[in-house]
């Protein structure tokens, strides 16, 4: 016969900094090899991560400076638009130009031009409505 379990309902810790920058020093060599397939210029791909060109340039060179918590949140939730698109499509090649053709979801905008606003929430607004379409939630 089941018995029923105890849940845990003890609050947790708060988290200030939940990635650390090691992590994110990875997050962002994988975005690179994103933005390549993706096809950005270094314009776009500094305004996605909300960083001058000139820095965003110089950390492809020589590796990441101190990642900022919104530059975090921006790591993460394009390593989840990354994730949903290669969930969605069995195709890579699929997915990495879906980010650039129109969508009736965005006012026929594409997803590039809506993350390309410059704000955290405009990436957020992709992630949030690829995570609908594969019913991540």
């Amino acid at each position: 016969m089941l018995a029923l379990q105890p849940v845990d309902t003890a609050v947790t810790a708060f988290r200030p900094d939940p990635i650390t920058q090691d992590e994110a020093a990875a997050m962002f060599r994988a975005v690179l090899n994103l933005f390549a397939k993706w096809e950005l210029t270094d314009e776009q791909a500094a305004t996605l991560l909300d960083m001058p060109v000139r820095s965003y340039r110089r950390w492809k060179a020589e590796g990441p400076g101190r990642v900022s918590r919104d530059g975090r949140a921006r790591l993460s939730n394009l390593m989840g638009i990354h994730k949903a698109l290669r969930i969605i499509f069995s195709e890579a090649a699929r997915g990495y130009g879906w980010i650039r053709a129109a969508n009736d979801a965005f006012g026929g905008f594409s997803a590039l031009e809506v993350m390309l606003g410059g704000e955290l929430t405009d990436i957020m607004r992709v992630r949030r409505y690829l995570d609908a379409e594969r019913s991540g939630w």
